[in-house]
């Protein structure tokens, strides 16, 4: 569950990615239900920039070269672009925060024969509009959540058939008639996919590599860039997925997937700023590692994408980092304490169950608000999510 790249709605309901201090009621003045469009999405995010007068400390038409640590210095190096000048500068900076986000880069697999497919080839990173697949057979190299909202997406503007090909058994979800699943595809033959189970599926036109994305921070140093698996919720090298373990002022923000997103990053965000006012220390380098090795090990059973895994593993580092959050005393009474995280695995059990009775339809339903407020209310949607075309308004 993340929240859509292209004209997708979202596939969380709202009250899970909600911020405490600017709730969706803050933003729009009214209430609304629980599944929004893209573009709502996005104008709550931008609202609260606009709210907090954030676009003052952002530079903009630069990007970011280069990145390393001086030890003789005790400093970092940073080579910067500026694209209104066409010119590098060199700045030197106590610390660096990497918060590029990871959903940019697709991540590809190789398949026998699909470079000789005579129709339409690209990453879900690509799709603009399931529209233009109206009246086709469409194949999803994929089982996760991207190949999930495409699939269905496809079916609503019209695809004649839907198959997804995946490498794990399914959750057991209730598809609609036009979407069939199969086994991990082994070739291609012209508009044939070889399964390897022996079967096959004929007449595609088009196939959508559903694989997810890769970790890639090509402008930094190559001691300081992370790399790991694009399956990983627990990041290797980042003590509480933050800080590099060896040179803790290197901090990667906001990387982290799944569920309670933007709950996880505003905590994350917290930390790193009480830690650089001191008003939380962090453990030596040896205490850091060992923790890091514990959480690291109990991560190795999310590598197989096990959705149930997942949930339970980022439920326990959210309790986690709070924890740490909370070592400094004052914290306690911040806005993420009206986030009521015990609700919202009862509303995401609910909104799993949805999932599974009926994958087409789990878009209806509404829930209430976990902000920890009197302004709560369930509001439906007036249409149902597969009869609406229009994908940027309710």
């Amino acid at each position: 569950m993340m929240i859509c790249i292209f004209s997708l709605w979202g596939n969380t309901p709202k009250e899970l990615i909600e911020y405490p201090d600017y709730t969706f009621h803050d933003h729009f003045g009214c209430y609304l239900p629980s599944y929004l469009p893209r573009a709502m999405i996005l104008d709550y995010i931008v609202g609260r920039a606009k709210a907090n007068n954030l676009r003052q400390f952002i530079r903009f038409n630069t990007v970011v070269r280069h990145v390393d640590f001086i030890d003789e210095k005790n400093e970092f190096s940073v080579e910067v672009e500026d694209f209104n000048k066409s010119s590098l500068e060199n700045f030197t900076f106590d610390r660096v925060i990497v918060a590029t986000g990871r959903f940019h880069v697709p991540h590809m697999i190789h398949i026998d024969g699909v470079d000789q497919f005579p129709g339409r080839v690209f990453h879900s990173h690509d799709l603009r509009d399931a529209e233009e697949f109206k009246g086709q057979h469409v194949l999803l190299i994929g089982g996760s959540v991207s190949a999930d909202d495409i699939a269905l997406q496809c079916v609503k503007f019209g695809a004649r058939l839907v198959t997804m090909s995946a490498r794990r058994q399914p959750v057991e979800i209730k598809w609609p008639n036009e979407v069939q699943l199969v086994p991990i595809i082994v070739r291609i033959e012209g508009r044939t996919a070889h399964l390897n189970d022996g079967s096959q599926v004929d007449n595609i036109d088009a196939i959508i590599f559903c694989t997810g994305y890769r970790h890639s921070y090509p402008f930094m140093n190559r001691r300081f860039r992370l790399q790991c698996s694009t399956h990983q919720f627990i990041l290797p090298n980042l003590y509480k997925s933050l800080f590099w373990n060896d040179q803790p002022n290197l901090i990667y923000l906001g990387l982290t997937k799944y569920i309670y997103t933007f709950y996880i990053f505003e905590i994350q965000a917290r930390i790193v700023h009480d830690v650089i006012l001191g008003r939380i220390q962090l453990p030596n380098q040896n205490e850091r590692q060992t923790n890091l090795n514990e959480w690291l090990i109990r991560d190795e059973p999310t590598l197989s994408s096990d959705i149930f895994a997942v949930i339970q593993l980022q439920n326990d580092y959210i309790r986690d980092i709070l924890e740490l959050l909370y070592t400094n005393h004052e914290n306690r009474s911040l806005s993420l304490a009206k986030f009521n995280f015990d609700q919202c695995n009862i509303l995401l059990g609910q909104a799993f169950r949805e999932k599974t009775i009926d994958n087409a339809r789990y878009r209806d339903a509404s829930y209430e608000s976990v902000i920890d407020s009197e302004e709560k209310r369930i509001v439906k949607n007036k249409k149902s999510w597969m009869e609406n075309i229009d994908d940027s308004i309710l």
